[in-house]
């Protein structure tokens, strides 16, 4: 996820809210929302499909992407 420096403050890129009015979960918060455990959702971060901060030894994951990532794993079900 890159963030370009402005003058006055932090933006994300493309476009999106400004990085303070980010809100950031923990391992532990994203797996509760997702219904899975801190170790799926690490398999995630590392692997690259859930971008994330890392605040000293842990990691912050944007609210949105979840949501995101969630939207695009969708699978439709096809009835018979």
């Amino acid at each position: 996820m890159p963030v370009m420096r402005g003058r006055s403050r932090c933006v994300m890129a493309a476009g999106e809210r400004p990085l303070s009015e980010v809100v950031f979960l923990t391992v532990a918060e994203v797996a509760s929302v997702m219904r899975v455990s801190k170790m799926t959702v690490y398999r995630l971060v590392h692997n690259g499909h859930l971008p994330a901060i890392r605040v000293g030894r842990s990691f912050r994951v944007p609210e949105n992407a979840v949501h995101e990532y969630l939207r695009e794993s969708y699978v439709g079900v096809e009835s018979a």
